[in-house]
């Protein structure tokens, strides 16, 4: 039942009256009765007797068509068990609400039929293989890098490394076409990956796009080569300008009406007719952001999805899921390809690389260098000592003459700022003391240059405006933003063209020629034929934000920034301004997100959180969270930390478990929040296991 209540979160047994009989199959949707109420619901199975010696009858089909399949629905329930929840929150996730108009557009001459899914499940439903999305062995055991007993890697080798050559060539069904590998010859295992996917294999890999990659191009080589071997392909992204480009590319490599589009921002009815679309088989592909997730496509034999570490991909809504470990439990559960893409690397990636679950595909060391813009810091010491001043210089002296220089061989210029506005932040000029909104204690912000400072949370004009520690009426710019720099840019390069891309517009393409992009970290767009220099200022803001992620997030914007410039060879340069020691600016003049992931995953291991382990956070009033950590039955080595202050007045509890003991903590959580609304417990708690944000 659509109930969002923990202890409701069971299937109910219903007759099914003769006059919908033909109607309630597996997958409608339907209302019934349940104490005293007309509820929503959807019919997963029917049976000819019950346990239960007294049962109600089904009120109502609402529609024929059965839009959840026992796939997805078998996903979802996995997913609920992970992330401690209920069914019902992800089944309203995975379909999307009917819309009768569409779903009458949406005609077939045969209903939708549900062949089973590929080997590589028991008949219960769990991994015939022993192991877990993530790599980690379900027996219990902690991951110790080994791969998994008869996972495929991309390159078609064994899980030890040796080749399989026999098993490649046997594998191949005669006369099928191999697709071309074209920019997957840049990396040793991409052929093998493409030949694993048109075999219909579950090859697992990690990829690391070099500079200047076209993804959208790769990812669609890997679905064409998928769909060739008879199968069907799911490609989630994290914004709505990615999958314009990934769409693209797929009609160019595909033809026009071979796959469909998922994105809750392209409005209900177009969403539910591509879901029906792809749900009674009229195609095989299904891009889409997070809500393509639980796309359901028949005979799916690759799920991938691009820039793993982008905070979109984080569903918002109960239980929480992340796109990347639905992705990862669908292609456990049905023995899947896999693919996850981007040009840095996330330490849950490296995590799927060292316990053998999946293969990294990379490119040599040598296309690396020939593919890498020329790159430079400008807080070492050769740097600080031809200009002193760079190191509290916002535009140093090398990222000014980097961008003049590019300005003068016609080149564009892209400059990546982290915050987005005009001065998103201001301090007292006299003591810097941060400035506060007096009656909320928010920042204070200004809009412009002649702007009156506002406060960025209750929007309230601050004219009269004194600081409570000096009495100062003076601010300045503690942090300054796309806007503001564009100003500034524009006067240091005059008669130069400005452009800025951020949350208010966001530019797809910028032509070739000379130009400022003022850019906030995803709204880059691409340049024809790539920018002559990107500058990354403001790197401190990025580097010192209170988060478990901030080094990998930096890192991450970064690169995605970098991968537009020209290679070092053409005139391509990189000028990030930060301390060229620093771990995360060492991985980006390297191009080596691998060994940044590597470092960041050992030193999570160490200090023990996720993903070495498993988190879960526990949110709410400090009476409603002691009660429902008191009635949970965790294991019995699970550590509880806090209660740190939360936001509104609520606490935080943090739970630990290692990764072999994260399905009891999860059921033990989602049994203690049953109990709480069995019993209607007035204050709500927040359940999020491995949450985004810890602190």
């Amino acid at each position: 039942m659509d109930v969002p209540l923990p202890h409701l979160d069971r299937p109910f047994d219903y007759l099914v009256p003769e006059a919908l009989d033909a109607d309630a199959r597996p997958g409608v949707r339907v209302k019934v009765r349940f104490a005293g109420q007309l509820v929503d619901g959807w019919l997963l199975e029917r049976a000819e007797s019950s346990e239960h010696p007294k049962l109600a009858y089904l009120e109502k089909v609402v529609s024929p068509v059965p839009v959840l399949s026992p796939e997805v629905a078998r996903l979802a329930r996995a997913v609920a068990d992970r992330y401690a929840g209920s069914l019902a929150d992800v089944l309203r996730l995975a379909v999307p609400p009917r819309h009768a108009r569409a779903e009458k557009a949406v005609t077939t001459d045969t209903p939708p039929t549900d062949e089973p899914a590929p080997g590589g499940t028991e008949p219960d439903g769990s991994p015939a293989d022993g192991t877990e999305p993530d790599g980690s062995p379900a027996d219990g055991t902690e991951p110790d890098g080994s791969p998994a007993d008869g996972t495929a890697t991309a390159d078609g080798t064994a899980p030890g490394g040796v080749p399989s050559e026999a098993a490649d060539a046997g594998a191949r069904p005669g006369g099928r076409a191999e697709v071309d590998p074209r920019g997957w010859r840049d990396y040793p295992a991409g052929p093998a990956l493409l030949r694993a996917l048109t075999d219909g294999r579950p090859a697992r890999a990690v990829w690391s796009a070099l500079p200047g990659e076209d993804w959208a191009d790769r990812y669609a080589d890997a679905v064409a080569a998928t769909v060739a071997g008879g199968r069907g392909a799911v490609v989630v992204v994290a914004d709505a300008r990615d999958l314009d480009r990934l769409d693209a590319a797929l009609t160019a490599v595909l033809g026009a009406g071979r796959h469909v589009r998922l994105a809750a921002a392209d409005g209900p009815a177009r969403r539910y007719r591509a879901f029906l679309t792809a749900r009674t088989g009229g195609v095989d592909v299904v891009i889409g952001t997070r809500a393509a997730m639980f796309a359901p496509v028949r005979r799916l034999g690759l799920v991938a999805i691009w820039d793993d570490g982008d905070d979109l991909h984080a569903e918002p809504r109960a239980p929480y899921p992340h796109a990347r470990d639905v992705l990862l439990t669908r292609a456990q559960l049905g023995d899947i390809a896999a693919v996850v893409g981007g040009y840095a690397r996330t330490a849950e990636a490296q995590l799927l690389v060292e316990t053998g679950w999946a293969r990294e595909v990379v490119a040599d060391r040598a296309v690396v260098r020939a593919r890498t813009p020329s790159m430079a810091p400008t807080g070492d010491d050769p740097q600080l000592a031809r200009d002193p001043g760079a190191a509290s210089a916002r535009l140093p002296s090398l990222a000014w003459t980097t961008a003049r220089d590019a300005l003068r061989a016609d080149l564009p210029v892209l400059v990546q700022v982290p915050r987005r506005g005009y001065v998103p932040s201001v301090a007292c000029a006299d003591c810097r003391a941060p400035a506060r909104c007096p009656h909320c204690a928010g920042p204070l912000a200004l809009p412009s240059a002649q702007g009156t400072p506002a406060c960025r949370w209750c929007g309230r004009v601050a004219a009269a405006y004194a600081c409570p520690e000096c009495g100062g009426r003076r601010l300045r710019a503690s942090v300054t933003g796309a806007r503001r720099t564009a100003e500034e840019l524009g006067r240091a390069f005059p008669g130069v063209p400005v452009r800025t891309s951020g949350r208010e517009e966001v530019l797809a393409t910028v032509p070739g020629g000379a130009g400022l992009v003022i850019a906030t970290p995803g709204a880059e767009p691409v340049a024809e034929g790539g920018y002559g220099a990107v500058l990354l200022l403001d790197s401190w803001a990025l580097l010192t934000r209170a988060d478990l992620r901030a080094g990998e997030e930096a890192l991450r914007r970064w690169m995605a920034a970098a991968a537009l410039a020209r290679p070092g060879t053409a005139g391509g340069r990189v000028v990030v301004v930060a301390d060229g020691a620093l771990a995360p600016v060492q991985a980006l003049l390297r191009w080596d997100s691998a060994w940044f992931a590597a470092r960041e995953l050992a030193e999570r291991r160490e200090l023990g959180f996720p993903p070495a382990v498993r988190m879960a956070s526990v949110t709410g009033a400090a009476e409603a969270v002691a009660d429902l950590l008191a009635g949970a039955r965790l294991p019995g080595d699970a550590e509880v930390l806090g209660p740190v202050p939360a936001d509104e007045g609520r606490e935080r509890m943090l739970v630990r478990v290692p990764r072999s003991r994260a399905a009891a903590m999860a059921e033990a959580l989602h049994a203690a929040a049953g109990q709480r609304s069995a019993r209607k417990a007035a204050d709500p708690v927040r359940l999020q296991v491995d949450p985004l944000t810890l602190f």
